[in-house]
């Protein structure tokens, strides 16, 4: 027998719904450890130069930083999303959170102890981040699903990128800490705390309503079944590549944007992090207005397709120098605030609920591989194309645009399934509305 988060008894079936407001304070509660998560991850984007100089460390290496992190995701994230199923997420999201804290702190440690260090502490990172958005975006299913799911993760997702805004702005709000290399990555290592503290939080919050609410299934569930996990449907498929390709063009050249603002439109390292950060501005605006959207008309299949068609053109467009580079910026923030919003609360119509937490997993480790690999080839391409220090970044932008391509295609197709014989109910549920799709039968 699993060590569950619910045991339900007879009394408990008699217990009301928990109420709006207390739904609503355990979402800005667990994700505010997806919010110190984001900064540790991105906290090294204003490095990249400090790094050269400090460690020596060139764009190859560097990129290795952000590919290492995704390394340990290949096998992990299967191996939490069924140890999130199994043991429920509010378990999950306090030990991935402490694992995170740990991989923060020899991340900084590195910087003392040489290159070497900072890897390690990347790659323990990566085992724990990817694993804790995993426990966050299930609980938030759980607790929201037919009740304004898409607008919860809206919210959810803009109160973490508040954490990405953090670390591209760092340069501004913390100066005097990049004297030295040492004094933003501590900076980091507070932030992993406030996910620790956030994870404890929300363990007592769920604790507490289990006792006070009838919470469903929010607990953890006794028996996972892995075959489950081949009737998912092609729908949930192409919902996995869309993921992989997109992501894989966004967060990287977040990675490398603010050294190529700087070498290309000859901005200094403060502005360059804040046009990086209008990115992540952009999608804490309109994400949530995008997911009551969402929830209002349903439509999720071709609201995917309109969004990566956004992102298309947009890398090459910020090559010309001769235009400004904010243009393109914002149509990428529109594309960064869409895809997501429809794309991941999609996955709670598609999974059984008992298999969640194992559908969101299996998607982030896929996604994942395209994370693993992408900075490592970029970073490779741009040390190819540097003479005398000035990089050319047309190779970096055409592997973007055809990812973005690739993630188009499948857009088509999903949409192409969702108006067919065997469309899961993408283009025509609403949240809002009273019948619920049957998530367990498969395409």
């Amino acid at each position: 027998m699993a060590d569950t988060d619910t045991a339900l008894g007879p009394s408990q079936e008699k217990l009301p719904p928990p109420p709006p407001a207390y739904r609503w304070l355990v979402l800005v509660v667990i994700s505010l450890a997806m919010f110190g998560n984001y900064y540790v991850y991105d906290s090294l984007n204003p490095l990249e130069d400090l790094l050269l100089k400090v460690l020596g460390v060139g764009a190859d290496q560097y990129g290795r930083l952000f590919s290492i992190y995704s390394l340990p995701n290949l096998a992990m994230l299967i191996v939490s999303g069924v140890f999130i199923d199994r043991v429920g997420a509010r378990k999950a999201t306090l030990i991935f959170a402490a694992i995170c804290a740990v991989g923060a702190a020899l991340t900084a440690a590195g910087a003392w102890t040489g290159y070497g260090t900072m890897l390690v502490g990347r790659f323990f990172f990566g085992i724990g981040a990817e694993s804790l958005i995993v426990a966050v975006t299930a609980a938030i299913a759980r607790w929201f699903k037919g009740k304004e799911l898409s607008f919860a993760f809206g919210i959810n997702l803009t109160i973490a990128r508040l954490g990405s805004f953090a670390a591209d702005w760092s340069p501004t709000w913390a100066k005097p800490a990049f004297d030295s290399l040492q004094g933003p990555l501590l900076i980091a290592v507070a932030f992993a705390s406030v996910s620790i503290v956030a994870a404890i939080a929300y363990w007592v919050m769920e604790s507490q309503g289990l006792k006070r609410y009838d919470l469903g299934m929010v607990g953890a569930t006794d028996k996972i079944e892995f075959k489950s996990v081949f009737s998912f449907g092609k729908t949930y498929w192409f919902v996995v590549a869309i993921c992989a390709t997109f992501y894989s063009a966004i967060f990287p050249f977040r990675s490398f944007a603010p050294k190529f603002f700087q070498q290309t439109h000859g901005l200094s390292l403060d502005d360059a992090s804040a046009l990086n950060s209008s990115l992540i501005i952009g999608a804490m605006i309109f994400t949530p207005l995008f997911g009551l959207l969402v929830d209002k008309v349903g439509r999720r299949a071709t609201l995917m397709v309109i969004g990566t068609l956004l992102l298309l053109p947009n890398y090459f467009l910020l090559t010309n120098a001769a235009l400004p580079a904010w243009a393109p910026m914002i149509l990428m923030g529109l594309s960064f605030a869409l895809v997501p919003a429809v794309m991941w609360p999609s996955v709670a119509y598609l999974a059984p609920e008992k298999n969640l937490g194992t559908a969101l997993g299996i998607m982030t480790m896929i996604q994942q591989v395209g994370m693993m690999a992408v900075p490592a080839i970029v970073g490779y391409a741009n040390t190819a194309s540097t003479v005398n220090g000035a990089t050319d970044y047309t190779p970096m932008m055409a592997i973007f645009t055809g990812l973005v391509a690739v993630g188009f295609v499948f857009s088509l197709l999903l949409l192409k399934a969702e108006r067919g014989p065997a469309a899961r109910g993408l283009e025509t549920i609403r949240s809002t509305s009273s019948a619920q799709p049957d998530v367990a039968k498969a395409a």
